[in-house]
């Protein structure tokens, strides 16, 4: 193989060469399917490089870079797997070399100049593309099934119904993206947004004797009516796609499956024609309709009981995909809310949230697709929100739902700055500056009904009034006075919350300077002690 050439048009086939050189370079045009036209590089099993024809019948050229496994064995792997227009992948060129005909600049991964180094984002495996949309290596949307087991919480995603992302943490704080999970059955099946659960007792027969509980996973095929299920018997490490898929068939999408433990069953909710449908079954792999719908519900559905602060008492609280949330009564067969529909957040990137049943309890820990976010010739594209407890609290407008950044984020607390109360008069900002683009603001203010207290962080601003807080745009009124702050910055996104959790706007933001400005306006505003903690990174590189 070293410098050598080929040409190949069709077929699928490998060819054996030792890395003898660091780049491979090559000519390639086709069809845009990772893995399936393409060409990679297969190290020890495993693909480390790979190369799509990116949807054009003109060969580009394209240059690998093989230095991390320089003198050891690889093979050179032709995919051809696709039909339709671009079902075929073309090849010529193919030269080991010691410079490369292409030259890309990689930034050490998590180390991109916008990476999030607080949020969640997915990785790039073999390919490296800038700007990845739905469906490529780099890509993440709706979150799917969240599941706590055996000390790890587990982050699932969709790459736009290509494959769910996998991720892994014991802290919910930092991650070790793995590779994916599983991909669509085949090409172009799909394998669209759903839930995960731990199957303890084994009701579903899946796991083997001795062995731990299964893993089971349930998400919807394209078709949108194909209810299906795939299992893993390692702590999620492998996967199978179920033999007997698809369990259920039935309009449309998004199966959130939890275990009903009162009642000793399982139960699903099932997005389809603007309302929520519930089945249940004894075994998950089995299903029969509860007779039972919730109206006015829109996709990514999440259903769970969350106890009331300061009482004995909980409630069933239902998440919409969009964000909406009532509160009510579950008793196993229908939810009666109790509650009109709310705004979890307000934010403008807040969207297909799910949420881990944490641990022992009922504790409940929401995160969020950011849905919208800008990441200009980076090799990821969105993220993740900050990891949020849930709880739910009597008010003078009844029961209410109130989230906050997790205690966990305490333990990325690098310095901390703090500076006396003032109160603000109207043109006389009070300027501070930072140096560090990983901050968490927190204070406590008091803001007249007449008067407007403006935020400027790192080129957004956060405008607070005596009854809300609003950020691009964006607005979300508290139930009591504004007296607390608590505000998140990351590289390229901003959280804020208010009162303990009463109102949270979720953003995402491109990056400024690294300042910080308080001003008045309207009448004075007091600010209590006011503190900055500059954040380490979740990432172990940086």
């Amino acid at each position: 193989m070293t410098d050598s050439s080929a040409d190949v048009v069709v077929g699928d086939f490998t060819v054996p060469f030792v890395i003898s050189r660091p780049y491979l370079n090559f000519r390639i045009s086709g069809g845009d399917y990772e893995y399936k036209t393409c060409l990679n590089v297969v190290v020890n099993g495993q693909v480390v490089r790979s190369e799509t024809g990116r949807a054009t019948e003109l060969p580009h050229a394209a240059s690998f870079d093989l230095t991390d496994w320089l003198g050891q064995e690889a093979r050179l792997e032709i995919v051809d797997e696709a039909d339709g227009e671009w079902g075929y992948v073309r090849m010529s060129d193919i030269v080991l070399s010691s410079s490369p005909t292409v030259v890309t600049a990689k930034p050490p991964l998590y180390r991109e100049a916008l990476r999030p180094q607080l949020h969640f984002t997915a990785r790039q495996w073999a390919m490296h593309r800038l700007n990845p949309v739905e469906r490529e290596e780099g890509w993440l949307n709706d979150l799917n099934g969240l599941v706590f087991h055996d000390g790890e919480y587990h982050l699932f995603a969709q790459r736009w119904n290509k494959c769910w992302i996998h991720a892994v943490s014991n802290d919910l704080i930092h991650w070790t993206e793995l590779a994916p999970a599983f991909f669509e059955e085949s090409l172009g099946t799909g394998v669209q947004s759903g839930s995960c659960v731990i199957d303890v007792d084994n009701t579903s027969g899946l796991g083997e004797s001795g062995g731990g509980p299964p893993m089971v996973a349930f998400w919807s095929r394209n078709d949108n009516r194909s209810q299906c299920v795939s299992y893993s018997l390692d702590r999620g490490r492998t996967w199978t796609h179920y033999a007997g898929n698809p369990i259920v068939d039935l309009p449309e999408r998004d199966p959130m499956v939890f275990r009903d433990h009162r009642r000793s069953q399982w139960v699903m909710v099932l997005y389809g024609d603007d309302r929520y449908q519930l089945l249940r079954s004894d075994d998950l792999l089995h299903w029969e309709s509860l007779d039972s719908s919730i109206s006015d519900s829109f996709e990514c559905p999440d259903f769970f009981e969350l106890a009331v602060a300061d009482t004995d008492e909980s409630r069933w609280v239902l998440v919409r995909g969009d964000g909406r949330y009532s509160i009510g009564s579950f008793d196993g067969r229908t939810f009666v809310e109790e509650t009109s529909q709310m705004q979890v957040d307000g934010g403008p990137h807040f969207y297909a949230t799910q949420s881990w049943a944490a641990g022992p309890g009922l504790r409940r820990v929401q995160v969020a697709w950011m849905r919208g976010g800008r990441y200009p010739n980076m090799p990821f594209n969105q993220q993740v929100s900050l990891p949020c407890d849930l709880s739910l609290h009597r008010t003078a407008d009844g029961l209410r739902m109130r989230r906050t950044p997790v205690p966990e984020l305490q333990s990325l607390e690098r310095t901390r700055n703090s500076w006396p109360a003032r109160v603000l008069s109207p043109g006389s900002p009070w300027q501070i500056g930072t140096a560090w683009p990983l901050l968490r603001i927190t204070c406590d203010v008091t803001v007249a009904p007449d008067a407007k207290l403006t935020l400027d962080i790192c080129g957004t601003r956060i405008n607070v009034t005596s009854d809300s807080i609003a950020i691009l745009a964006a607005e979300q009124p508290t139930i009591t006075s504004v007296s607390k702050l608590d505000i998140v910055v990351d590289t390229t996104s901003v959280e804020v919350f208010a009162n303990g959790g009463e109102a949270s706007l979720t953003a995402c933001v491109q990056p400024g300077h690294y300042e910080l400005t308080l001003t008045a306006s309207g009448a004075d505003c007091s600010v209590e002690e006011l503190t900055v903690v500059e954040l380490a990174s979740i990432w172990p590189t940086v």
